[in-house]
């Protein structure tokens, strides 16, 4: 045999090398998806067959592309029993082109993942739909989202993520950015929903500022849907009929948007004592620099209602296009005729300057480099993707607070682990928790340790 030159032989090898690291696995109907995520190497492309598929996916493998051969031919159903869709913390994982319906807790979510995509997928129901959190360098594109009990898409405390061309109807919130800082929401159709685009600064959270976000290039129209969030939960507090509402956030660019049909307003911006969100030392509740630029009005602020109707009462008048509570510094807006304003007094008249028409992306040009996570991580960040939709440290969201649960377990976190997996309802008046055995013992392990060993305010 002739022997390979060290050339040939490294060729050779690093063929080798990329035929093993990604492979092509499929998903038939019958088979598990998650058994398949199971045999995955990282770097694989997992291909699913159209089919119903009944179960929990947790992907914690890196480079993994998780596709539907035929779009939305591949539906997963939580039965309205099992709280999550489809679950990534693997850094670069792609999810192309699912149905997904039935889940009481997240459609599809990515927890503590950077260079993410979230790509063509339908989701109907859920609290929240698609819920990208505590990531960097992310896409949602291309997706369907209908009948969240909260957010349709809900991009929480991550950085360079852009939101486009999506379409959110039917829910209680079309779009939000929470705790986030370098966004782009761009090109999407939000209509039919209780709130269009939300903006916020929620307290309590890792994260404790929000800014630097661009909206341009939207259609948000008709959001008065009645709330039918939880009562426990912060979204039930949204006064229906509005466009968008920014609750503390910073550095906002609005632009070009069409607003429209919407009830209450156009535009509320509103610092975080006034909409009702507790105290955080940390954090400044009052949100400075928004820039409203030029966008098309259309028949907004007829009929408001809620908060949005008390604080509008002493004008003695509706038809207000952009509202804000007076606090906060450097906002403006561009003057266009008919478009009227309330409680803007002290802002200013945006230039031209200030126009962000042609901003193109807010992820970076390259992928983000990411290590794997440890077990411990993956605890940590669990908990932050996963709990946090419902829990946060001292008060109540929609589930206790962690301090009530630290007090109840102690230092047990088998007990905590256990429970977590199997829950079983322990108070009236709150929702029942889903079980969350699929994210496997180890992580339980690894949440229960780092709720009762590590977290605090």
């Amino acid at each position: 045999m002739k022997k390979l030159t060290p050339l040939a032989a490294l060729i050779v090898a690093a063929c080798i090398s990329g035929t093993v690291s990604s492979a092509e696995l499929i998903v038939k109907p019958g088979q598990s998806i998650q058994g398949i995520v199971k045999q995955a190497k990282d770097g694989d492309t997992i291909l699913v067959e159209p089919g119903r598929y009944l179960e929990s996916v947790y992907i914690d493998k890196q480079n993994i592309t998780l596709k539907s051969i035929e779009p939305r031919g591949a539906v997963l159903d939580g039965e309205n029993k099992r709280n999550d869709g489809i679950i990534a913390s693997g850094h670069g994982v792609v999810i192309d082109g699912f149905m997904v319906k039935g889940y009481k807790g997240n459609a599809i979510m990515t927890q503590g993942a950077n260079n993410f995509k979230i790509v063509n997928n339908e989701v109907a129901g859920a609290f929240y739909a698609i819920f990208p959190q505590f990531g960097k360098n992310g896409l949602v594109q291309g997706n369907k989202i209908y009948g969240a009990e909260d957010a349709g898409i809900y991009v929480g405390m991550s950085d360079n993520i852009d939101v486009l061309d999506n379409e959110a109807h039917g829910n209680v919130l079309g779009l939000e950015f929470e705790n986030t800082r370098n966004a782009l929401m761009a090109g999407n159709k939000v209509y039919g929903n209780t709130t269009g685009i939300m903006l916020s600064l929620v307290p309590g959270l890792p994260v404790k500022t929000s800014q630097h976000v661009i909206i341009r290039d939207n259609e948000v129209r008709d959001n008065n849907l009645k709330n039918f969030a939880p009562a426990s939960s912060i979204a039930a507090s949204v006064p229906s009929g509005l466009g968008m509402i920014i609750i503390g956030y910073d550095d906002v660019t609005v632009e070009n948007n069409r607003i429209e049909d919407n009830r209450g307003g156009a535009i509320f911006v509103v610092d975080n004592a006034t909409f009702g969100l507790t105290d955080d030392p940390k954090v400044d509740p009052y949100p400075d620099n928004v820039h409203v630029m030029h966008n098309t009005y259309v028949n907004n602020g007829e009929k408001p209602e809620g908060l949005l109707a008390d604080f509008i009462a002493p004008a003695g008048r509706v038809g207000f296009e952009i509202i804000s509570t007076g606090k906060g510094m450097g906002h403006c807006a561009v003057q266009q005729e008919g478009v009227d304003m309330l409680g803007t007094k002290r802002w200013g008249v945006c230039d031209d300057g200030m126009s962000k028409a042609n901003y193109k992306t807010a992820t970076l040009d390259k992928p983000l480099p990411s290590e794997p996570y440890t077990a411990e991580q993956r605890g940590r960040l669990t908990y932050l993707a996963v709990c946090t939709g419902c829990h946060t440290y001292n008060s109540v969201l929609h589930g206790p607070s962690m301090q009530s649960i630290q007090a109840l377990y102690g230092k047990d976190t088998a007990a905590l682990a256990k429970y977590i997996a199997a829950p079983e309802r322990k108070r009236s008046d709150f929702p029942e928790m889903p079980p969350q055995a699929y994210l496997g013992d180890e992580t339980l392990q690894a949440i229960a340790n780092y709720i009762l060993n590590d977290l605090s305010q």
